[in-house]
């Protein structure tokens, strides 16, 4: 019979500590997802305001010495990015292949422009600099005009502000909402214990004594639980890494490495702190208030 109860007692144990552990594990997974989408949020915005294009078009007049002077003076330009040089030709069969039909079958003659495409560094890409930037290229004689979409890049900017604000926010809700999820699941397991605290304390060991095991035990579901969750992570990023080069998510691994150890040591931190505390509780405690 008291073997049967101690197998019992053991696989419970297990359990309380496997809960523990894949608790711990989540909530530092997602921790530790937010703190990658901090760190690389940027890194996106940038990503989506570098595909925003400012098209310069060129009047029939200009010459290939004045074209191909405009080019080098973009490609040397601090805001350019990179630029594309289109054909009037070329723009033809793009708007061909996006149709589905040759326009010019009906009209008999191609009324496109040659242009240049330029893409601008994300730092660049707003509307008082892209203004200013027009302006300057307008003075051109043989550019007739130039044309971007100024509606999405005040949207996008505006957007990225108020991403910016709410992701802070969120994070700051999600780091509390991890430390309670965690202070709550070792509390449980210290929980099931507490009799023996209160015995171990009544036969006289000191609270030191009795702190140690639970929080060495602590401790170690916690380095477990981060260990998991920072395979968990290592996925996902290395998924995203493939399926989205252009991010270059692993270009930085300074700030990895810094996450990487900061979701390890918060695993340790909270475990320890939950676990103090917690048993710092039922050591105060009197006999008679186990039971509630």
């Amino acid at each position: 019979m008291a073997s049967s109860f101690d197998k019992y007692q053991k696989r419970k144990l297990v359990s309380s500590y496997i809960s523990v552990v894949v608790s711990i594990a989540l909530v530092l997974f997602l921790l530790g997802c937010l703190g990658l989408f901090i760190f690389n949020a940027k890194k996106v915005a940038d990503h989506f305001k570098e595909q925003v294009v400012m098209t310069i078009y060129l009047n029939e007049s200009a010459k290939e010495v004045e074209v191909d002077q405009l080019k080098k003076r973009l490609a040397m330009a601090d805001y350019t990015k990179s630029t594309t040089y289109v054909s009037k030709e070329e723009a033809a069969e793009i708007m061909k292949a996006e149709n589905g039909e040759d326009f010019m079958d009906y009209l008999g003659f191609n009324p496109l422009q040659n242009s240049i495409d330029v893409y601008l560094k994300a730092d660049f890409v707003t509307n008082d600099v892209i203004n200013e930037i027009t302006e300057e290229l307008s003075t051109k004689s043989f550019v007739e005009d130039i044309r971007y979409d100024n509606d999405l890049v005040f949207i996008m900017n505006n957007n990225v502000k108020k991403i910016t604000f709410w992701v802070l926010i969120i994070s700051a809700l999600f780091t509390l909402i991890a430390v309670l999820l965690i202070n709550s699941s070792i509390r449980l397991a210290v929980y099931s214990k507490r009799f023996i605290i209160k015995t171990m304390q009544m036969v006289g060991a000191t609270k030191t004594f009795i702190r140690r095991p639970f929080v060495y035990k602590s401790v170690q579901l916690g380095i477990i639980g981060a260990l998991l969750a920072l395979a968990a992570m290592a996925v996902v990023l290395y998924y995203l890494n493939q399926s989205f080069p252009e991010l270059q998510l692993l270009n930085e691994p300074l700030l990895l490495v810094a996450l990487f150890v900061g979701i390890f040591l918060l695993g340790i931190i909270i475990t320890w702190m939950s676990t103090f505390i917690a048993t710092q509780r039922f050591l105060n405690l009197k006999t008679d208030q186990l039971y509630y």
